[in-house]
């Protein structure tokens, strides 16, 4: 009886103990890169110069150059080179496969915000981004007031037509919300008409626009609906990552090689039609890069 009761215990003790075994290993993706080899990175297929896809699984971008240089780091922390592995995501499962393991830093155009960090941790943020609305250059609307009737395009997941529908001068506008799965459905819906505007992050709308088949068809029009930090997203209390890639980021931010790169990216003829986005750095991203900080959206916000 003693012994059955003493078996009882350990497995007791066991089963106690493996949720929070379970819980260190997906937050410690030092040891986890490490046993494994192999790092994957979250990218995305068309998020404008901050992560893309060359197609035959090559993806590139100001944040997927800044991941890589993280991972650079990485292997020198761990002391060991890695296989890179590259995971598209989309804006509807972009923060479930990074809780759950699947990719180990994402880099792509997610907005860092109060809710989102309930979820997941960011780096310090290299790039503020613009929220804007893209419309046929044809289509006479150059305001917000105009939009009443008509139907706005945005990508599942994303956060931009509620910034839109909050906007002061978007009282009283009644229009119809259309989605696409990400963000090159969703410019499709504007290109085939069957949405009147798109409303997203400027840097993702002229990146579409750049790689259409006629960019002069389209234009960006309105105020600045918000000004974002986008972030690298790494899993939540992964202190150890973080560390290193706030690190990587505040280094590149102090040489001046981060500037470089975002022009790299931005100012530069970029692939795969070398054409020019011609964003040069904001005001607000300037200012991320002399005061680093991971602080999300709503405090950005306040007064």
């Amino acid at each position: 009886m003693k012994k059955h009761l003493l078996a009882i215990a350990a497995v007791t003790v066991v089963g106690a103990l493996l949720p929070l075994t379970s819980s260190a290993q997906t937050t410690d993706t030092l040891a986890k890169v490490k046993a494994s080899g192999a790092i994957t990175m979250g990218v995305r297929e068309s998020s404008g110069a901050l992560s893309y896809t060359l197609g035959e699984g090559k993806y590139v971008g100001y944040h997927v150059e800044l991941c890589q240089r993280i991972i650079t780091d990485i292997e020198k922390s761990i002391g060991k080179k890695l296989e890179v592995k590259y995971q598209p995501v989309t804006s509807q499962n972009r923060i479930p496969l990074v809780q759950n393991g699947t990719i180990d830093i994402e880099c792509g155009s997610t907005t860092n915000n109060a809710t989102r960090q309930k979820d997941v941790s960011f780096l310090v943020t290299a790039y503020m981004e613009q929220v804007r609305i893209a419309v046929k250059a044809n289509s006479g609307i150059t305001k917000i007031e105009q939009l009443t009737g008509k139907n706005v395009a945005t990508t599942t997941g994303t956060t931009s037509v509620q910034l839109l529908r909050k906007h002061e001068r978007a009282t009283g506008v009644d229009f119809k919300e259309i989605f696409g799965k990400d963000h090159a459905d969703s410019f499709l819906l504007l290109d085939s008409g069957r949405a009147d505007a798109f409303v997203m992050d400027g840097s993702i709308l002229i990146g579409n626009i750049m790689n259409s088949k006629n960019p002069a068809d389209f234009k960006i029009v309105g105020e600045v609906l918000s000004n974002e930090p986008i972030g690298i997203m790494v899993r939540k209390d992964d202190a150890a990552l973080k560390k290193i890639g706030d690190a990587t980021i505040a280094a590149l931010a102090k040489s001046g090689e981060l500037n470089k790169l975002y022009d790299k990216w931005f100012l530069q003829a970029i692939p795969p039609k070398n054409v020019k986005l011609d964003l040069p750095a904001t005001a607000e991203t300037k200012a991320a890069w002399a005061t680093l900080s991971d602080k999300p959206l709503e405090d950005y916000a306040k007064k």
